[in-house]
């Protein structure tokens, strides 16, 4: 049986007073790959902060990595997330400590204390996106398509259940685009089962996979057409 990490059913989602989308119905199974399209404003990044509880669902049913999101209490948000992984647009690496010191922060503050599985666990997920000899530089020193492999690093930190990748492309230019998508492809290949909001639909036809799109309050699957 296919294992489900994300279910929508008849959701609602809202920012503030005014519903950004209405009748939300999406599942998504361990080991999927999916984008989340639309135009700006239609309503993808109040999608995905609803999914990582920065917005609370008031209408319909939601559940993400065995996480209620209807009931979900502020105290169970930090567990919420460190089932997920998350990557933003703009990186939001720490500017005044180093890729390993990063690393680092993210761990100790989601309760790892031995040192020496903290380095293991650093060297490990810098290696998945080809990093291992950049450690030692500060974010500042690296380039955008380096810093958002980073970050894709450091949403692999925990082992999460599911990554939410949040315009991980938009800052940067095509050809870098193409090199962190091969990243987020690889670590699909390896199981892990992420959903990427993007506006890139240059990346659709490269590398086509299950679509949806949010518009007119809606979110729908699109049927990609081959040719």
């Amino acid at each position: 049986m296919p294992e489900t990490v994300l279910q929508l059913k008849n959701a609602s989602i809202f920012q503030g007073d005014s519903m950004v989308l209405s009748d939300v119905n999406f599942e998504m199974q361990k080991g999927d790959f999916v984008y989340l399209i639309g135009k700006t404003g239609s309503g993808k990044s109040s999608f995905m902060k609803t999914l990582y509880g920065d917005l609370q669902l008031s209408e319909g049913e939601g559940s993400i990595v065995d996480f209620n999101l209807r009931t979900l209490k502020e105290s169970e948000i930090p567990f919420l997330r460190r089932k997920l992984g998350i990557v933003f647009q703009d990186f939001k690496l720490l500017p005044d400590r180093t890729i390993n010191g990063n690393l680092e922060f993210v761990l100790k503050a989601t309760g790892w204390k031995d040192k020496s599985k903290i380095s293991d666990r650093i060297e490990k997920v810098l290696d998945k996106v080809a990093m291992k000899t950049k450690g030692f530089k500060y974010p500042h020193e690296l380039s955008g398509g380096e810093q958002q492999r980073i970050a894709i690093a450091r949403a692999l930190l925990n082992e999460p259940e599911l990554i939410l990748a949040d315009e991980p492309t938009g800052n940067l230019d095509p050809q870098t685009s193409i090199e962190v998508m091969e990243v987020l492809r690889d670590i699909n290949n390896n199981g892990n089962t992420i959903l990427m909001a993007t506006h890139d639909y240059a990346l659709l036809l490269k590398y086509p996979s299950k679509t949806l799109k949010c518009d007119e309050n809606k979110v729908f699957e699109v049927v990609q057409r081959k040719g």
